[in-house]
C-alpha cells in the first residue's frame, strides 16, 4: 500500500495491483482522499510545466498560489477534520494574522509545492501513455466535477471558463456571533458612477451605503488656502501674456502681432495664409537657425515648467538692481529698493536652481535677514556717512541681535551724527521702549543727554557737526516728548517743573546772560531755581529777570502772606471711604485720589517754616535742579515760544488749538477720549469741537473700565492754572494775547459741558457762575471789548446754560457794535454762523425758514449795514439781494491768491465762515440740494487750486498744525447734512459719500472719522464700511483709520449684545455672532504691528481691555506683557492689570517699582491705613 492515497492507483513492485485486494483497502480507508483524481493531478501538472517552460519568471507564482491555496482552502471533505492540527491552525490565523504569516506561509508552500512537482514527474515517466490519452479524453467530465466541489484558478484551466464558482458547505460558526460576515472574506470591487444599468431612473432608485466610500470622501476634502500648496500656488507669478516693455492701454485688447516674412515666394508656398510667424516658415522649409532650434525647445519649457519664465523674470530683476547699485553707488533709494525686493525673490522660486532639479526651498526669515543686511552693507561701505542706510540696518538687527548688542551699535551710531535731531527722536524711542534696560531715571538722564548735545550743537560749541536745518523745532518736539514720558511714567511733578522752568528760561531771560551759550544760562538759572521763588504758575511769581535784577539790589525782603485759607487736604484716615472693598480696589482709589491731588511740585511753605529736607512726606513729590537742568534749551524763534505755552496749556488740560507733534502724538496717547462726540448727537451743527486730544490731562490717570473724563481740577489746581494764565497775560499782547483768553474761556464751557452730559444739575449752576463771571472779567478788559470772539463764545456759554434770551441779547449786542464790516470782516462772518447755528437748531422742520431768525441774521450779514434785531419777518427783496452779494464775495475769495502764509490762514478762516454762511443760507431759503451744491462747487475749486491749499499747511508755521479750508468746509458739509436728515427724510448716501472722500484725503482727521462710525452704527450691512477701513489702512501710516475701525467693530457687537440680551430674563443667543470677536482681535493685531501702532499705549490699553472684558484671563495675561514688551514707561498699563488681575497686585507693584514707575502707595503704607 502507498504511503501516499493519491498515488494509489500506481503499483509498486513487489505488491499486487491495487483493485485486487479490496480488504486492506478498507482497513486502510483513513489515508485515502475519494476528491482526489490521478488524472487530474496529472494534467494539472502537465499543463504547470507548459506554462513553466513558456513563461519561466511567472512560473513559481502560479505553482505557489495554486498549491497553497489548494492546501489551504480545499476542506469539503469530511474527512479533512481528523488531519493534522497544523492545517486547522493555519486557517485560523488567515483570518487574524494575515499581515505576519503571509511571507512564511508563501516561502512553506512554495516549498512543498517543489517536492511534490518533483515526485510528481517521477511518477509520470512510470506511467503509462494510454493513461494519459485517456485523462484528456474525459477533460471535460472531469471539470464539471472539480468545479462542483471545489474552487479552481481561471490561470490554471484557461480552456474553460463557465460555472467558474464555488460552493462551500462549510458553516462558519462566526456568522452566527456576529452581525455580519468578516471583510475579508467579502470580496471587493469599484463602482464606476452612481446609477444602476437597467432600471427606470424615474419610478426606482438604488442607494448606495458605503462606509468605505465615505471615508475616502472625508479624507478628500477641498484644501483650504493657507495650505502649503496653495501657499505656494499663490506665491509664484503667473506667465506674463503680452511685453511689459509696451505702453500698457487698458481699453485694448492683448494684440496679435503679425509679421510679414521678406521673401514672398516663400510665403506663398510654405506659409499660403500668411499665418505663421517667421520662425515656423524657416522651420517649414526645413532650415535650421540657431533661434530656430531653440525657440520651440524654450517654448516647451515653459509650457511645461512655468517656473523657468519666472525665473528668467526675477534674473532679469536682480540684474537690472545690480546694475543700478553698480552703476550709482550713491542713489540710496536704488540700494532701498534693491532691499525690499529681496521680499518678492523670496516668495518665488530660486532663481539659481538648476532647470532639471525641482527645489524644494525652505522659507527662511534668517535667510532674507542676512541677505538684506549683506546688501545694506555694501550700501553703507558705498555711502558711509548716510544715516537712513544705517537705520534700516538696525531695524534688521532687532530681529536676530540680543539687546545689549543693539544698544551699542546705536550709541556708535549717535557717536556719529550727534547733531542729527531726527535719529536722536528714533534713539529715544528705541530705548524707551526695551523693557529688559527700561528704567525712567536712565530714560530722563538720555533725554537730558540729547537736549543738552543738540544744545550745543545749535550754540556752535560742537565745531566738528554743523547745525541742520529744523534742529530748534525739533528739540521742543523732544522736550515736549520727555514731559508727556514722564507724565505717563507717574513723575507729574517732574513734568510740571520741566515746563516751569523752560518757560522761565525763555521768557524771563535776564539781558546779560542772553549773550551766553546754553550751558552758561543753565548755570546762572541754577542759583534761581534753588532759591526757593515763587516759579510760574505759583502765587507771587515774579519770574527771574526780576529775581536777577533783585540780587544785585540787595535781594528782596520778606513780606507776611495774608492768605489763612483753609488747605483743601484729605487726612490720610479720609482716602478710604469703605474698608469693606477689594484690597485692589482700594489701592486704585487711593492711587487715583493721589494723582488728582499731588501732581504739583510739593515746595517747603515758609509761613509755616517748612523746610525741604524734613517736613515733605514724600520726597518723590519734590523736584531736584539736577533732573530738569539738562533738559534746558534756548528757543528764539517766536512761533516756538507760542507753541511752548500752547503744549503748556494743553498738557494743564486747557483746550487749544493747536496739537501735539506729529511725531511724538501716538506715543503719548493714552486715553479713549478720541472717541468722545460732545453733544454731536443732539446738536450736529454747532457740535464743540475743541480738539480733544487723546492723552490724559496731568491728575488725571485711571483705569480704562471706570474711565473718568475728567475736565478740570481740585481747588490747588484750578489757582495753579489760573496763575499760569495771569502771568502769560503779562508777556503777550495783541491777537496773542486775545488767543489766551479765547484758550481760557473754552476751558470753562468744556467744563460746563461735561456737567450738562453728566446731568449734574447743582454742579452746573455753580460752574455756570464761575464761568460767567470769568467770561464778564475777560470782556471788560480793555483790549478784549470789542473782541467778536470773546463776545462769541460769552453768548454761547449763556446758551448752554439754558438762557436762551440773554444769550441772543449778547449776540445782538456783539453784532450791532462790530460795525459794517459784513462779509469782509471774518470774525463777524464767524459769530453770525454761530448764531444762525443755534437758531436753526431751535428749528423743527425746514418750512417757513425763510422768514426765521436765522435767515435774518444771514440777510442781514450781506447787507453789510448795521444790523437791527429781529422783528419777526423777513423781507423777499432783501432775501434776493443777500443771495447775489453771497455769489458775488465767494467768487472773489475763490479766486483771490495769497500774498504770504499768514494771509493764506485767515483767508482760508474767511473763506470757511463765508461758504458756511452762504450755504446755511440757501438752505434756509432753498432747500438742502442747494446748499450742497455750494459746498460742492467750493470743495471742486479747492482741490483743483494745488496741493499747497490741500496738504497740511503745518511744515510752512513751524509746528502749529492748523486744519486746512477744506478740511473745515468738509466739515459743515456733514454737519449740515446730519442735521438736515435729523428734522427730516433724506437718504444716507450723499452723506456717506462725502464723509469717505473727506477721509481719503484726511485719514487722521478725528472729526470726520467720529461722523463716519455715527453714521454707520445704525447700518445693516458692515461690508461698505469694513472694505472703506481697509483701503484707507493700506494707503495711510496714521493710526486714527485703525482705531476707529476697533471702535466701529465694537459698538456694532455691543449693538448684537444688546438684542440679545433683552429684557426678557435669561434667553438663549438666536442671532448668531458673525465672528466680530474674531474680526476685532485680528484688527488689533494688525494695529499693534503697524509702525505708529506698536508704541501706542491707548491702543494696547484696548486691545487688553477687549481681551479681559471676553473673560479670557490667560490671554490677557500675556497680552499684558507683551504691551510691556512696547511700552514699558505707561504707568496706565499697569493699574489697567491690577484691574483685571487683583491676585497679582503685588507682583504688578514690584514690577511698577523695578522699573522706577510712580508707586504713591506703597503696599506697606495701605497695609497701615487698613489696620487703622
Amino acid at each position: 500500500m502507498a504511503l501516499f492515497p493519491a498515488f494509489a492507483g500506481a503499483a509498486e513492485p513487489g505488491e499486487p495491483p491495487a483493485g485486487s485486494s479490496e480488504g486492506s483497502r478498507k482497513g486502510l480507508d483513513w489515508l485515502s482522499n475519494p476528491s482526489f483524481s490521478t488524472e487530474d493531478a496529472l494534467l494539472l501538472h502537465q499543463r504547470t510545466t507548459e506554462v513553466a517552460n513558456l513563461n519561466p519568471e511567472k512560473s513559481p507564482l502560479i505553482r505557489t498560489t495554486s498549491r497553497s491555496d489548494l492546501s489551504g482552502e480545499s476542506d469539503t471533505d469530511e474527512s479533512l477534520k481528523q488531519s493534522s492540527k497544523k492545517r486547522k491552525k493555519k486557517k485560523k490565523k488567515h483570518h487574524h494574522y494575515k499581515k505576519t504569516k503571509k511571507k512564511t506561509k508563501g516561502d512553506s508552500s512554495s516549498s512543498e509545492s517543489d517536492l511534490d512537482t518533483k515526485h510528481v514527474k517521477d511518477k509520470a515517466t512510470r506511467s503509462d501513455r494510454n493513461h494519459e490519452k485517456e485523462a484528456a479524453a474525459n477533460l471535460d467530465k472531469k471539470t464539471s466535477n472539480l468545479t462542483s466541489n471545489r474552487f479552481v484558478w481561471l490561470d490554471d484551466i484557461q480552456a474553460f471558463s463557465a460555472e467558474t464558482f464555488r460552493i462551500d458547505k462549510k458553516p462558519d460558526p462566526a456568522n452566527w456571533a456576529y452581525k455580519s460576515l468578516y471583510r475579508g472574506d467579502i470580496a471587493r470591487y469599484k463602482r464606476r458612477g452612481e446609477s444602476c444599468l437597467g432600471i427606470d431612473a424615474k419610478k426606482q432608485c438604488i442607494t448606495w451605503d458605503s462606509s468605505a466610500s465615505k471615508r475616502k470622501q472625508l479624507q478628500r476634502r477641498p484644501e483650504r488656502y493657507f495650505t502649503k500648496n496653495n501657499v505656494n500656488l499663490l506665491n509664484t507669478d503667473g506667465i506674463p501674456v503680452c511685453n511689459k516693455s509696451s505702453p500698457p492701454d487698458p481699453t485694448a485688447f492683448i494684440p496679435v502681432f503679425q509679421m510679414e516674412t521678406d521673401d514672398p515666394s516663400n510665403t506663398t508656398e510654405v506659409n499660403p495664409l500668411g499665418i505663421y510667424d517667421p520662425s515656423t516658415t524657416v522651420w517649414l522649409q526645413g532650415k535650421g537657425s540657431k533661434s530656430a532650434d531653440h525657440e520651440p525647445a524654450n517654448t516647451q519649457q515653459t509650457s511645461q515648467e512655468p517656473g523657468i519664465n519666472i525665473n528668467s523674470v526675477l534674473m532679469t530683476k536682480v540684474e537690472e538692481h545690480n546694475k543700478k547699485v553698480r552703476e550709482n553707488p550713491r542713489d540710496i533709494n536704488a540700494w532701498m529698493e534693491f532691499v525690499s525686493f529681496q521680499d518678492e525673490l523670496m516668495r518665488g522660486p530660486s532663481p539659481y536652481a538648476s532647470k532639471g532639479e525641482q527645489e524644494v526651498r525652505r522659507k527662511s526669515l534668517k535667510l532674507l535677514l542676512e541677505k538684506k543686511l549683506a546688501i545694506l552693507e555694501r550700501a553703507i561701505e558705498s555711502n558711509p556717512s548716510n544715516v537712513d542706510l544705517k537705520l534700516a540696518r538696525l531695524k534688521l538687527c532687532t530681529e536676530f541681535w540680543e539687546p545689549p548688542a543693539l544698544i551699542k551699535e546705536w550709541q556708535k551710531l549717535i557717536f556719529l551724527h550727534p547733531n542729527n535731531p531726527e535719529l536722536w527722536k528714533k534713539y529715544l524711542l528705541f530705548c524707551q521702549s526695551q523693557f529688559t534696560t527700561f528704567s525712567v531715571s536712565k530714560i530722563n538722564s538720555l533725554y537730558g543727554k540729547c537736549l543738552t548735545t543738540l544744545a550745543a550743537v545749535q550754540d556752535g560749541s560742537m565745531v566738528s557737526h554743523p547745525l541742520l536745518p529744523g534742529t530748534e523745532e525739533a528739540m521742543l518736539a523732544i522736550f515736549i516728548q520727555q514731559c508727556h514720558f514722564l507724565r505717563q511714567a507717574g513723575h507729574s511733578e517732574k513734568a510740571v517743573s520741566l515746563f516751569q522752568a523752560l518757560i522761565d528760561f525763555t521768557f524771563f531771560k535776564p539781558d546779560s546772560v542772553k549773550d551766553l551759550p546754553t550751558r552758561g544760562q543753565v548755570e546762572f538759572f541754577e542759583p534761581f531755581w534753588d532759591s526757593g521763588e515763587p516759579r510760574i504758575g505759583e502765587k507771587g511769581a515774579r519770574g527771574w529777570k526780576a529775581w536777577m535784577h533783585q540780587q544785585e539790589k540787595g535781594g528782596w525782603i520778606a513780606l507776611k502772606s495774608d492768605d489763612d485759607d483753609d488747605d483743601e487736604e484729605i487726612d490720610e484716615d479720609q482716602e478710604i471711604k469703605d474698608k469693606t472693598l477689594p484690597k485692589w480696589h482700594i489701592w486704585l482709589d487711593i492711587e487715583y485720589s493721589r494723582e488728582a491731588r499731588h501732581w504739583l511740585p510739593w515746595r517747603p511753605d515758609k509761613t509755616k517754616k517748612e523746610t525741604e529736607d524734613d517736613d515733605c512726606e514724600d520726597p518723590e513729590r519734590q523736584v531736584l535742579f539736577d533732573d530738569l537742568g539738562p533738559s534746558l534749551i534756548r528757543l528764539s524763534n517766536p512761533d516756538l515760544q507760542h507753541q511752548l505755552v500752547y503744549s503748556f496749556l494743553q498738557f494743564l488740560g486747557v483746550p487749544c488749538t493747536s496739537k501735539l507733534f506729529p511725531s511724538n502724538l501716538y506715543i503719548a496717547m493714552d486715553e479713549n477720549n478720541i472717541f468722545d462726540s460732545v453733544l454731536s448727537d443732539e446738536k450736529p451743527l454747532t457740535s464743540v469741537d475743541f480738539p480733544l486730544s487723546g492723552f490724559n490731562s496731568i491728575g488725571h490717570m485711571d483705569t480704562m473700565r471706570r474711565g473718568r473724563h475728567h475736565v478740570g481740577h481740585y481747588k490747588e489746581g484750578e489757582e495753579f492754572i489760573q496763575n499760569v494764565f495771569h502771568v502769560l497775560f503779562l508777556l503777550f499782547s495783541g491777537k496773542e494775547k486775545s488767543n489766551l483768553s479765547i484758550c481760557w474761556l473754552q476751558y470753562e464751557i468744556s467744563k460746563v459741558i461735561q456737567c450738562l452730559q453728566a446731568k449734574k444739575k447743582k454742579k452746573l449752576k455753580a460752574q455756570g457762575r464761575k464761568s460767567k463771571k470769568l467770561a464778564k472779567n475777560l470782556l471788560k478788559a480793555p483790549d478784549n471789548r470789542n473782541h467778536l470772539s470773546l463776545w462769541k463764545l460769552y453768548a454761547y456759554l449763556e446758551w448752554l446754560l439754558g438762557n436762551i434770551d440773554d444769550a441772543r441779547k449778547v449776540f445782538d449786542t456783539a453784532l450791532c457794535t462790530a460795525g459794517t464790516g459784513g462779509l469782509k470782516s471774518p470774525q463777524l462772518c464767524s459769530l453770525s454762523l454761530l448764531y444762525a447755528q443755534l437758531e436753526v437748531e431751535l428749528l423743527e422742520s425746514i418750512e417757513g425758514a425763510v422768514m426765521s431768525r436765522a435767515g435774518h441774521i444771514l440777510t442781514k450779514l450781506a447787507e453789510s449795514g448795521p444790523y437791527v434785531p429781529y422783528s419777526g419777518q423777513v423781507l423777499s427783496v432783501n432775501v434776493l439781494k443777500a443771495r447775489k452779494t453771497y455769489e458775488r464775495a465767494l467768487e472773489a475769495y475763490l479766486s483771490k491768491t495769497p500774498v504770504s502764509d499768514q494771509d493764506q490762514v485767515s483767508d482760508d478762516n474767511q473763506l470757511v465762515n463765508l461758504v458756511g454762511c452762504y450755504a446755511l443760507f440757501q438752505y434756509l431759503t432753498v432747500g438742502i440740494d442747494a446748499a450742497v451744491l455750494i459746498y460742492a462747487q467750493t470743495s471742486e475749486k479747492l482741490e483743483a487750486s494745488g496741493p499747497q491749499t490741500c496738504e497740511n499747511t503745518g511744515e510752512n508755521f513751524g509746528i502749529q498744525n492748523f486744519p486746512t479750508a477744506l478740511e473745515a468746509v468738509t466739515l459743515l458739509h456733514t454737519n449740515l447734512l446730519r442735521f438736515h436728515m435729523k428734522i427730516s427724510v433724506y437718504p444716507l448716501n450723499p452723506l456717506r459719500e462725502a464723509l469717505t472722500e473727506a477721509l481719503k484725503r484726511y485719514p487722521s482727521n478725528r472729526s470726520l472719522w467720529r461722523s463716519y462710525i455715527h453714521i454707520q452704527r445704525k447700518s445693516h450691512s458692515a461690508s461698505k464700511a469694513r472694505r472703506f477701513f481697509d483701503g484707507v489702512t493700506r494707503s495711510t501710516n496714521s493710526l486714527e483709520p485703525w482705531l476707529f475701525a476697533i471702535q466701529a467693530e465694537q459698538m456694532r457687537k455691543k449693538l448684537i449684545e444688546n438684542v440679545q440680551r433683552a429684557d426678557v430674563g435669561e434667553i438663549h443667543s438666536t442671532i448668531p455672532e458673525t465672528g466680530l470677536t474674531n474680526r476685532i482681535v485680528a484688527l488689533f493685531e494688525h494695529a499693534v504691528q503697524s509702525e505708529n501702532g506698536t508704541h501706542c499705549p491707548l491702543l494696547w490699553r484696548m486691545y487688553l481691555n477687549f481681551l479681559a472684558s471676553l473673560g479670557e484671563k490667560e490671554k490677557s495675561k500675556g497680552l499684558f506683557y507683551k504691551a510691556l514688551q512696547n511700552c514699558p514707561w505707561a504707568k496706565v498699563l499697569y493699574m489697567d492689570a491690577v484691574e483685571y488681575f487683583p491676585d497679582h497686585l503685588q507682583e504688578t507693584l514690584d514690577l511698577m517699582t523695578e522699573k522706577e514707575l510712580r508707586v504713591r502707595v506703597p503696599m506697606e503704607e495701605l497695609d497701615l491705613l487698613l489696620e487703622v
